[in-house]
């Protein structure tokens, strides 16, 4: 697998310092360290997901479908998984074709349709939540408990810095 620090060495980042002097070296390393690990995260999650016919994105909408406790709109399924509606839609097409989901006429309001799990979407999820789980324990198996709360604060500092990206 190609990182992205692959192209840059500390000798290239110094050189580049020299001209830039607004580049700090560590946090340059430290971004690109980040980078990578999320690049190789998303890879395994990726292949995981795929044993299961599923996409990320499907898998966190069956999610949020089985810990509702009643049944969502899709516009309630767009917001609580962070999408858009255009998104969700496709999504839920997907999950409805592997009749994984139903999608029906509210019975409050036939105009707006309500979404819901369907016995194989919930057999789906319990046959691959044990792998999931234990998947996800694996991954951070390499930390102890202090570290992964540490990360956890870490990565909350790190996403505080996200508007600067953003800024104009």
């Amino acid at each position: 697998m190609v990182t992205l620090h692959s192209f840059v060495d500390r000798q290239t980042l110094q050189n580049l310092a020299n001209s830039y002097p607004e580049l700090d070296i560590a946090s340059v390393e430290t971004c690109l360290a980040f980078l990578n690990t999320t690049a190789d995260v998303y890879a395994a999650l990726d292949a995981h997901f795929a044993r299961y016919n599923l996409s990320m994105g499907k898998f966190t909408l069956l999610m949020q479908l089985l810990q509702a406790d009643k049944q969502l709109t899709p516009s309630e399924c767009a917001e609580r998984t962070g999408v858009t509606r255009a998104t969700v839609t496709g999504l839920l097409d997907g999950l409805e074709r592997d009749k994984l989901i139903i999608r029906q006429p509210c019975p409050a309001d036939r105009r707006m349709l309500s979404v819901q799990l369907t016995d194989k979407g919930r057999e789906l999820l319990s046959q691959m939540l044990p792998d999931h789980f234990c998947r996800t324990t694996n991954l951070m198996a390499h930390l102890t408990e202090a570290e992964k709360k540490t990360l956890i604060k870490l990565l909350a500092k790190v996403k505080a810095g996200t508007p600067a990206m953003f800024d104009l």
